[in-house]
């Protein structure tokens, strides 16, 4: 295409007409004989002519819920209703990550449940405890983080929903309690290169305005690679979005035997469970209160540890593929036709 995926899918970004064109080109030449036609997301949804069957996933309505947090300006917006709405309309079966995520699909568009189908995320095998410590110390150490630090961590996007104000503020307010001033809020998260819409220079105005800039650690991106070693050193996971389809981070880190401290919003209370502690995304005195007790209580840190690797392996790739396959025979017919 003439844009890069990730410049077309930006919160400013978009597909051009010859982009659009010969991809619908490429469908008509070579997709007649398709029996599903999938988009795995809205960004990747254009419009197209065929006989086969539409399934398009959405994984959440974050953008129609906190349309000015998602885009920076009233076109984009504009973009993206109309783009969602071509996607919903056209769609045969819509797929989603999470329970909640199809709640608010049906609400928000006015269609059936029936469809809506949940196809869960899943972790694989390289997000697991890591034992070496000498080599977690090296890469974190190439990050700028220190292995014998204790620090909390946050992996994603520095995108105004995912709501890290309130993360900062509780964690100036965390360290300026007796025995908490060596913890470190380590974030992970590409603020030099995002094209997606950032915070980070307000931010960084904040963190300066706490005084808390020497306890605070932006990492850029980190490889894939380097995650699990993040996630095994980490004290604990924080999730503090607005809203979240499904919450990846929080199911890696709890694969890594990492405790999760998430906000009630979106599919977040659906993934951890009771193996998370949930807090009110407004409040930054709650989430800094959960983030005192596990920090000052090793016996409590260890049995939330504990129940998140228990937590973790309910969610399985295997379980995934076989949803995602069920609903694909079933936009079909194939399903009930191999039940008959």
């Amino acid at each position: 295409t003439s844009k890069a995926a990730t410049r077309a899918a930006a919160a400013s970004g978009r597909r051009s007409v010859q982009d659009l064109w010969a991809m619908r080109r490429a469908v008509h030449r070579h997709g007649q004989d398709l029996d599903v036609f999938f988009f795995p997301s809205v960004y990747t949804y254009f419009p197209i002519k065929t006989r086969a069957k539409v399934v398009v996933t959405i994984h959440d309505t974050t953008a129609e819920k906190y349309p000015k947090l998602i885009f920076p300006n009233w076109s984009s917006r504009m973009f993206w209703k109309i783009k969602v709405q071509l996607a919903v309309r056209r769609a045969d079966l819509i797929t989603t990550v999470s329970e909640a995520s199809k709640r608010e699909i049906v609400r928000e568009f006015r269609i059936s449940p029936e469809l809506v189908r949940v196809v869960s995320d899943a972790v694989g095998p390289e997000f697991s405890p890591v034992e070496d410590i000498a080599s977690s110390g090296e890469i974190l150490a190439s990050y700028g983080v220190s292995n014998e630090e204790r620090f909390i961590l946050y992996v994603g996007g520095i995108s105004p929903h995912k709501n890290l104000e309130t993360l900062v503020d509780a964690h100036a307010a965390l360290i300026r309690e007796p025995g908490m001033d060596d913890v470190k809020l380590v974030l992970v998260g590409d603020y030099q290169h995002d094209v997606f819409y950032s915070c980070y220079a307000g931010l960084c105005e904040r963190i300066h305005g706490h005084g808390s800039t020497d306890n605070v650690v932006f990492t850029g991106f980190a490889s894939e690679e380097s995650l699990s070693h993040f996630y095994s050193r980490a004290s604990a996971v924080v999730m503090p979005s607005f809203d979240e389809g499904f919450g990846l981070p929080a199911l890696e880190a709890m694969a890594c035997g990492t405790p999760v401290v998430a906000s009630r919003a979106g599919a977040l209370p659906e993934v951890v469970g009771e193996a998370g502690m949930l807090f009110d995304p407004s409040s930054a005195d709650e989430l800094r209160t959960h983030l005192s007790s596990l920090l000052g209580d090793a016996q409590l840190l260890d049995m939330m540890a504990a129940r998140a690797l228990v937590r973790a392996k309910t969610f399985t790739w295997e379980n995934s593929v076989q949803s995602a396959l069920e609903a694909f025979r079933d936009v079909t017919g194939q399903y009930q036709a191999a039940l008959a």
